[in-house]
């Protein structure tokens, strides 16, 4: 199945799909840095392009003659951080991507974005032109703990085929899902050395400790250090803070399920956002090899326990 890669950024759901046996054949962004990241580690062509400009977007995509294109919108706007504005201006680009979809009309698209896009105007708008394209479309919330990676991750997921009935391949999805989250400690065995972790919280009503044996928080686009004089939350597994540090930078980007050799250059602060930005690999092959079995007509079920 050959495939179109929109809002690549660095390259996670592109590699989650290459994994599940998908053939890449171009990514799209207008991001220099998180582009230069996606050169380092992929074969196929990689364009800057401002995804905004939909016919332009199109006829390029339409060269190609993909049967599915994924993508994720920048969600910063629908964001559980900041101001949540949907109409500041990125919240469009989801309208974008569903009207390069209906333009283009390959067999099936996959657009991920943050769980609280359910609640807005921008994605009740980008389906209604989905379903006036000939889409049948399949709506869920996954939590990323449950297909394969380390972190409590929830994440929305909107899958497309022509002609296909509403709900389509939501069975597929659920059945697939692991019947554990899965710990750090699952993911990662000793390998880093910690038992418990420094995660920043957004609020110092909540605890900012955590043990790697149960999935991280999720991984968002800054890594702060833990200040002097952090105090014990009653909600930390510890009754003392020797020896706890912040994840590192890489440590991060594993947490995001990218392999240990993927590359990552750039200022510190932008390879940061790139991490907390991307779609954790192992959550794209999960989506991927969903759709493969639907396709193929495979309704075993995968569930799995870790």
């Amino acid at each position: 199945m050959k495939v179109v890669d929109l809002f690549c950024g660095c390259g996670g759901l592109s590699l989650g799909f290459e994994r599940a046996g998908m053939d890449i054949v171009a990514g799209f962004d207008n991001w220099d840095d998180a582009l230069a990241v996606y050169k380092q580690n992929f074969r196929h062509p990689v364009f800057k392009e401002d995804l905004s400009d939909v016919e332009a977007i199109s006829h390029k995509i339409e060269q190609l003659g993909p049967d599915l294109i994924i993508g994720g919108p920048p969600c910063q706007d629908f964001s559980s951080a900041g101001k949540r504005n949907e109409d500041n201006g990125r919240g469009d680009l989801t309208i974008s991507y569903a009207n390069i979809v209906a333009t283009v009309r390959p067999r099936w698209f996959v657009m991920e974005n943050v769980a609280r896009i359910v609640k807005t105007q921008k994605l009740a708008e980008a389906q209604r032109i989905l379903a006036a394209a000939g889409y049948g479309m399949t709506s869920t919330v996954l939590d990323a703990s449950l297909c394969g990676v380390p972190q409590k991750r929830k994440r929305f997921v909107l899958i497309g085929k022509l002609y296909a009935n509403d709900n389509f391949i939501y069975n597929t999805l659920i059945d697939s899902l692991s019947t554990k989250e899965m710990s750090v400690a699952d993911y990662f065995g000793d390998r880093l050395g910690i038992k418990f972790y420094y995660r920043h919280p957004r609020s110092y009503f909540r605890r900012g400790i955590f043990s790697i044996h149960e999935p991280s928080p999720t991984i968002r686009g800054v890594n702060r250090p833990m200040p002097k004089n952090y105090k014990l939350h009653p909600g930390d597994p510890v009754t003392s803070l020797e020896g706890i540090r912040p994840l590192t930078t890489k440590e991060r980007s594993m947490v995001q399920t990218f392999p240990n050799d993927f590359k990552f250059e750039g200022t510190k602060t932008n390879v940061e956002q790139m991490i907390g930005n991307a779609v954790p690999v192992n959550l794209g092959t999960f989506i991927a090899q969903a759709l493969r079995r639907y396709e193929t007509g495979d309704t075993t079920s995968k569930t799995h326990s870790s």
